[in-house]
């Protein structure tokens, strides 16, 4: 690969995402669906390739450059996640979040138990898959396309290529399944009563307070406007994330060299070699935000701006991702890969409809839709379906799901548990990793049935 290869690849990217944006447009059940132009822009590109029409109409050169973008492109997503972020204390975290906190680790934790139970019993005796594949429900779902891409290598390191595709598989349905049957769900909790917040008793639909960038329900005002007159601010905003994933990259050198004195002497365990680099780039935001903050120098940085950098990183990564997917491999698992969607789906919904009224003490349904929308494909999915329940927000829901996040995503949905699992299977075996994760989804049940006392 040369530096044009790489250009050509990053413009073909771009033009299939304005092809996308049209397809968008033109077919109206895409936009009522709310399917993102970054899926059918990554659509369009596996038709056009060689896997769908023989030679394809793109160079090999480009899908080399793209099988390679998501796993370094994810690490700019995941470095962005919390900079420009208040990050308040624990305490405050979990007055306002701790119900949501305790549902979306039970939904992730339980995406583990479920996934390796069928790894254990189904997927390796009868299909001949790894157990290591009852993870895939996790990374898929909770993880999505970004964290399903980025632990490329780690599924190449461990003989389970096809572990990506069946992943970035998972992360496609969850995606697409989420949005469907959220909108069936909130439908449902009007018609039945237990959704009461929607303005005058209607479900929002598409075009009311559509917002094209759901995830800005934490920025902030005030960025320094003097440092656009040096510097284009976006590229002052680039080099925060720079920042924080060389922070990311020292602590992963640091934790490979104290693995390497430790338990990799001791026991021939080797777990941070294999973690890649973008949930502990995750951490170097988190640090480069504290240091912020204890400057008194938040102003430096404009929420907006890091959205508008990871935005444009996780679309390129699902393009190139979706564009170089093996149907070969999906085709050749397609038994596993219906068991394991049609599982995780089962799980998602009848843990938000079983745990959520126990755990969320007030307005637990406009609430928990946030979780189920996460746990189903991307955290966008989650506030999605909290502003079509509550598009006034009066159940104080956004709030709660974004403080959540900072309790959540450090661990699972692509932090560092996600992103150490594949490994953790590998060299300990299944069955301790089923015992640990199992005890983690009843501590967390644990929670959330006696943490919280209702109010209303």
């Amino acid at each position: 690969m040369t530096v044009s290869d790489t250009f050509v690849a990053l413009v073909l990217i771009g033009l299939f995402l304005v092809l996308g944006k049209i397809l968008r447009r033109t077919v109206p059940l895409f936009e009522r669906i709310y399917l993102p132009t970054s899926i059918l822009a990554g659509g369009l590109a596996l038709l056009v390739g060689p896997q769908v029409m023989g030679d394809g109409l793109l160079p090999e050169s480009v899908l080399e450059v793209w099988a390679e973008l998501p796993v370094l492109l994810i690490s700019i997503v995941f470095a962005g996640l919390f900079i420009g972020k208040r990050i308040p204390s624990p305490r405050r975290i979990w007055e306002i979040a701790g119900p949501q906190v305790a549902l979306g680790q039970s939904i992730a934790w339980g995406q583990y138990v479920v996934g390796l139970l069928l790894g254990i019993l189904v997927l390796s005796p009868f299909f001949g898959l790894p157990p290591m594949a009852g993870a895939l429900i996790e990374i898929g779902f909770e993880g999505g396309h970004g964290t399903s891409a980025g632990l490329a290598d780690t599924f190449e390191a461990f003989d389970f290529p096809e572990g990506t595709d069946l992943a970035l598989g998972l992360a496609t349905v969850g995606l697409v399944t989420g949005v469907l049957l959220g909108t069936v769900l909130i439908n449902w909790g009007v018609r039945s009563g237990r959704l009461t917040l929607t303005e005058n008793g209607d479900v929002k639909t598409e075009g009311e307070g559509d917002d094209p960038d759901l995830a800005n329900f934490d920025e902030r005002e005030g960025v320094d406007r003097h440092e656009g007159k040096a510097t284009d601010p976006l590229s002052i905003h680039f080099g925060f994330i720079a920042v924080a994933i060389a922070l990311g990259w020292i602590l992963q050198q640091g934790l490979v060299e104290l693995e390497a004195w430790t338990w990799k002497a001791a026991f021939d365990l080797e777990l941070f070699e294999h973690i890649p680099l973008f949930p502990l780039a995750m951490i170097g935001g988190v640090l480069l935000q504290l240091l912020l903050d204890r400057l008194d120098r938040p102003q430096m940085v404009d929420r907006r701006l890091v959205n508008r950098i990871s935005g444009m990183a996780l679309d390129v990564i699902i393009v190139a991702a979706l564009g170089t997917i093996s149907l070969e491999s999906l085709g050749g698992n397609l038994g596993p890969f219906v068991i394991l969607a049609a599982a995780g789906i089962t799980w998602n919904v009848v843990a938000f409809l079983v745990l959520a009224p126990r755990f969320i003490p007030e307005h637990a349904y406009e609430r928990g839709l946030g979780d189920f929308g996460q746990s189903m494909g991307m955290t966008v999915t989650g506030l999605l379906l909290m502003r079509i329940a509550d598009p006034a927000n009066r159940s104080g829901g956004l709030e709660a799901f974004g403080y959540k996040q900072l309790m959540f995503e450090p661990v699972v949905g692509g932090g560092l548990f996600t992103a150490a699992s594949i490994p953790l299977i590998a060299q300990l075996g299944p069955w301790w990793v089923l015992a640990l994760t199992t005890g983690l989804l009843i501590f967390w049940i644990v929670v959330g049935m006696r943490g919280f006392e209702r109010t209303d």
